[in-house]
């Protein structure tokens, strides 16, 4: 292993010490796939479909948190919140503007668990297919796709 030099250390006190896998972090919502019990995209909160695996996966796991996307309207949340004061389970809205998700809420622990199915089915009996996190597009780019025609 290398030692630091003087630019690992000017980098790291100006941006921050770096964390794995960030780009799995925004599109969880803070926290990493390996952590999750239950994650319901953004369609499945805004309908209230999932609120019953919702509550019987907090009914199973009283330890977890709730993480909840803060891009998404207050009256939607409403269910999602009441559930998690019901069974004491501590909840935090999440808002990164800069990360695009279809994560609705996430359920999960501080470590790692490693649970094979963390999606609810949708209703038609799929599963939802577990997308990989999305690079980080600049602002650039996103003006200039904008512009594109599309297809």
């Amino acid at each position: 292993m290398s030692k630091k030099d003087v630019n690992d250390y000017l980098k790291e006190g100006i941006y921050g010490t770096r964390r794995p896998k960030e780009a799995e972090r925004a599109y969880y919502l803070g926290t990493l796939r390996e952590r999750i019990v239950l994650a319901l995209t953004k369609g499945q909160v805004m309908r209230d479909k999932s609120l019953t695996e919702l509550e019987q996966a907090m009914q199973e796991h009283p330890e977890t948190k709730l993480l909840i996307n803060g891009s998404i309207g207050y009256r939607f949340l409403k269910a999602e919140k009441d559930l998690a004061e019901k069974y004491n389970i501590p909840y935090t809205i999440v808002t990164h503007t800069e990360n695009e998700t279809d994560i609705g809420a996430v359920l999960t622990y501080d470590y790692a668990i490693d649970k094979e199915d963390i999606f609810v089915k949708d209703d038609a009996g799929k599963k939802k297919t577990e997308k990989q996190p999305a690079e980080r597009r600049s602002l650039f780019s996103k003006i200039i796709s904008w512009f594109k025609p599309s297809d």
